[in-house]
């Protein structure tokens, strides 16, 4: 009991002095942050918890609620696309087991000092699902060209926008993530959202700043009536430009990079062949000449 008790405290004391030093995240727009919040509050999977429920609901309880926790995960699970079998309350309750259970190895079998590090153990599973993100983002962020530039196609034959993201997602069956996510943001329309609702709310899911530029793009085209063909194959252009020049530095820093493993791994094993057949001779009484 005590050994819980300390690993508890531990917790909450490195918990609340990361929330305390972490910068506070500032909204990007009034609505779209309204309507997070409202969405949230819908579909948090937080909401069974009780406050006179068991130990773990007062736990999740404590690090959703007290520690500002919640919009932290809801977030995170947003940007995974809203895996059905990955809830927020999930992913609390595997940082909670995977913070116990190698707290508690290391507490057994090195030192119970390392029960200190118990905060550390607890966002070790955060960087899996960061990984998971930035993985999924690159995915639509590959295939978001092509959908510019299908959407410029389509709207040029006479189409509005939305009918043209219809059109286009209709067109295949294995759709990728960012054609799921635009078949929401159609869906969202059909079931009552305004235009500009479910366009902010596609930026909200994605997370990528391309994608935020182009509603912005299609909403500014909305609102003044200016030709959106011609700002879209703009966009397509200058995003496949600087796709291009981040693959460039990325080339020319793959040389830098090199260097490290060559020096640490290619480099000692040819200097041990050159050198093993005189270190030999050496060691058996000279050189041959």
């Amino acid at each position: 009991m005590g050994l819980l008790l300390i690993v508890v405290s531990s917790l909450a004391l490195g918990i609340g002095l990361y929330r305390l030093f972490s910068p506070p995240v500032k909204p990007e727009g009034g609505s779209i942050t309204d309507l997070v919040t409202h969405q949230t509050k819908e579909t948090s999977s937080f909401a069974k918890l009780r406050r006179d429920g068991s130990l773990t609901d007062k736990l999740d309880l404590f690090l959703a609620k007290d520690l500002k926790m919640e919009a932290r995960l809801e977030n995170m699970y947003m940007l995974l696309g809203n895996p059905a079998k990955q809830t927020p309350l999930q992913m609390l309750h595997t940082r909670e087991l995977t913070c116990f259970i190698i707290t508690g190895i290391l507490a057994l079998l090195v030192s119970p000092i390392a029960i200190i590090a118990a905060p550390i153990f607890f966002f070790l599973p955060d960087l899996v699902l960061i990984k998971k993100i930035e993985e999924r983002q690159r995915e639509m962020l590959g295939n978001f060209p092509t959908l510019v530039d299908l959407s410029a196609l389509v709207i040029e034959s006479g189409l509005d926008y939305m009918t043209a993201f219809e059109r286009i997602i209709k067109i295949t069956d294995d759709k990728t993530a960012l054609e799921l996510e635009v078949e929401k943001m159609i869906n969202e329309v059909q079931l009552g959202y305004s235009r500009r609702e479910a366009l902010q709310r596609l930026a909200q899911r994605t997370g990528l700043q391309e994608i935020r530029s182009f509603v912005g793009l299609i909403i500014q085209s909305d609102e003044l009536g200016t030709s959106l063909v011609d700002l879209l194959r703009n966009f397509s252009t200058d995003m496949r430009f600087r796709r291009l020049n981040r693959a460039e530095k990325l080339a020319a820093q793959a040389s830098t990079k090199m260097l490290v493993p060559m020096f640490i791994f290619i480099f000692p094993v040819v200097f041990i062949l050159m050198l093993a057949p005189m270190v030999a001779d050496l060691a058996t009484g000279g050189m041959p000449f």
